[in-house]
């Protein structure tokens, strides 16, 4: 009879003709079930127990007429299922355990197994499910008593809409897991990927910044040599194309580097001036860039490079919300808020505003926006930093970040930075001036260590042009070593050296011989691990001029010579 068959359901290999022999063979009457169809069919139509492997349990899982048939059984039924299972090392996974014990009323059997383990099984499955028979018929013999039979009924509803909940909950639960397990895998891949580009682009970008930085203390040097007047207009021109060069170059070592910047005051319309090209060429041909900049002096203290790359970020993210092409407004402002203001303290405040009419942002995702890793662009497209990153700057440097959007209007973005009261200065590195020569150039020795030989060649001509005594290193190692013969006045070391870094140089040099001062001559550093080994040196940004490098060694040289001054 149909109540006492046990169904087979291994659609795979020839597991399905196994199992049959094997209950055949024991007299367990047994139908092989070719399709997940089939199967519900004749569980329908009566079985005793299922005998299926773990590979079809998941295909099975994923039609609901399984789910649906269990939880429409009747009171008396715990119908048993027997799952071949694929042996494993260790324990199972969450998710196939999961999968496995959704079915209830289970047993496992890893595979290989023997004849007699599986038909002991099935018997086993065959005469719990005979006891649920009896049940049954009990309980028909006792539907006279109708209050006992309503009282068992509806403890066993409630126990099994106990167990569906649970059940629920667990999914639930498994699902969430899941999800953020999978969104966080798909979260590192993509910053260990752009990890892996800064690292690329601060090479490429350093090893340009030391062209360029070579380029431009020639040009200076021409411009002192040369006595013609036509050749000052030439050199002026290569000076102004390098100064553009070493801007892109910043704004691609700021990219690429991931610690905290030095802030310095910044005038930010001049940086929006600057940055112009670059944002055009960042935003594509579709899309229009505005600039409306305010009269007022926006000057703010903060780090420039920071800020130019939250610029770029919300520029970027403007481009991607407008496919088919937009606007980008840039504006400035001066503002003043008082303490009812929030999150901000009173006072005058310079108000930076990017906003575009692109596809805007939905109402429900509007307060996680700034939310590290939160995103709404498809993996590959974005980490969900770069607004978390522009909010954080803003907050480090006093300031607040705030996004408004209408979905399907545009969205804007309000930067807002403490106002910094002070005049523009002309940029040393405009300067058109022979360096000044100190009075005591002549009596100091200094030791320039540089890997790169064009720019250790142009530093040290330039030192020696203005009159210092100059011993050059070719790197860390070689610099210790004419430490223990010489020991110069002052150290210009350079940063990213292949054997120590700069800052270890400086450490090492120290323990040798002493407080020596020194000039890390950079255009990249890592301030944190250069704190940690050398404290504060003076820092000097390439490219430089030879009139900034003359007043940092001048600069250097006098702060020593007062504190010995003091000590006496």
């Amino acid at each position: 009879m149909n109540d006492l068959r046990v169904l087979i359901h291994a659609p795979r290999g020839r597991d399905a003709v196994v199992v049959h022999g094997v209950l055949e063979h024991q007299g367990i009457t047994a139908q092989v079930c070719e399709s997940r169809d089939e199967l519900m069919d004749c569980l329908e139509q009566g079985a005793a127990s299922v005998i299926l492997t773990e590979e079809a349990l998941a295909e099975l899982l994923a039609d609901n007429r399984l789910m649906q048939w269990l939880q429409q059984q009747p009171p008396w039924s715990d119908f048993p299922f027997v799952v071949l299972a694929t042996k494993r090392e260790g324990r199972r996974p969450e998710k196939d355990f999961h999968s496995l014990h959704s079915l209830g009323n289970l047993v496992v059997l890893e595979r290989p197994l023997n004849a007699e383990t599986l038909a002991s099984a099935a018997e086993s499955a065959v005469r719990a499910r005979r006891r649920q028979y009896a049940a049954r018929e009990h309980l028909q013999e006792l539907s006279g008593t109708r209050g006992e039979l309503q009282r068992l009924n509806s403890e066993l509803e409630d126990r099994i809409l106990t167990r569906t909940r649970e059940l629920a909950s667990a999914n639930d639960r498994l699902m969430k897991e899941i999800n953020e397990r999978e969104r966080a895998q798909a979260a590192l891949t993509q910053v260990q990927k752009m990890e892996a580009i800064g690292r690329l682009t601060g090479g490429i970008a350093h090893d340009f910044n030391n062209l360029l930085h070579v380029v431009n203390m020639n040009l200076e040097l021409v411009s002192l040599y040369a006595k013609e007047e036509k050749v000052k207009p030439v050199v002026e021109r290569a000076k102004s194309a390098s100064r553009r060069g070493a801007r892109l170059t910043n704004q691609l070592l700021s990219f690429a580097r991931s610690q905290s910047l030095l802030p310095k005051l910044t005038h930010v319309n001049q940086l929006l001036n600057g940055m112009r090209d670059l944002l055009e060429i960042s935003v594509g041909s579709g899309v229009e860039v505005q600039f409306d900049l305010c009269e007022e002096d926006a000057a703010v203290v903060l780090d420039p490079g920071q800020l130019e790359m939250a610029i770029l970020n919300l520029a970027v993210n403007s481009k991607d919300a407008m496919p088919e092409g937009g606007k980008l407004a840039i504006a400035t402002g001066t503002r003043y808020f008082d303490t009812d203001e929030r999150d901000l303290p009173a006072g005058d405040y310079v108000l930076l505003t990017i906003t575009d009419n692109g596809t805007g942002i939905a109402p429900n995702i509007l307060a996680k926006v700034f939310d590290p890793f939160f995103t709404t662009k498809p993996v590959g497209r974005g980490t969900g930093l770069g607004l978390s990153q522009v909010y954080g700057f803003a907050r480090q440097s006093g300031g607040i970040a705030r996004l408004r959007s209408v979905e399907g209007q545009g969205t804007v973005v309000e930067l807002l930075f403490p106002q910094a009261d002070s005049e523009a200065e002309e940029p040393t590195s405009m300067r058109n001036q022979e360096p000044a020569v100190p009075a005591q150039a002549g009596s100091c020795h200094i030791l320039v260590v540089e890997d790169d030989p064009d720019v250790r060649r142009v530093i040290v001509e330039c030192l020696s042009l203005i009159g210092y005594r100059v011993t050059e290193a070719a790197n860390g190692h070689e610099a210790l070593q004419q430490l223990e013969t010489i020991k110069p006045d002052l150290l210009v070391v350079d940063y990213a050296m292949p054997d120590m870094t700069g800052a270890e140089v400086i450490s090492e040099a120290r323990k040798r011989i002493g407080d020596i001062p020194v000039i890390l001559a950079t255009g990249y550093a890592d301030m944190a691990a250069v704190e940690r080994l050398a404290g504060r040196p003076r820092i000097l940004r390439k490219p430089f001029d030879i009139a900034q490098l003359g007043d940092a060694v001048a600069s250097v040289l006098d702060e020593v010579k007062e504190r010995e001054a003091a000590n006496l």
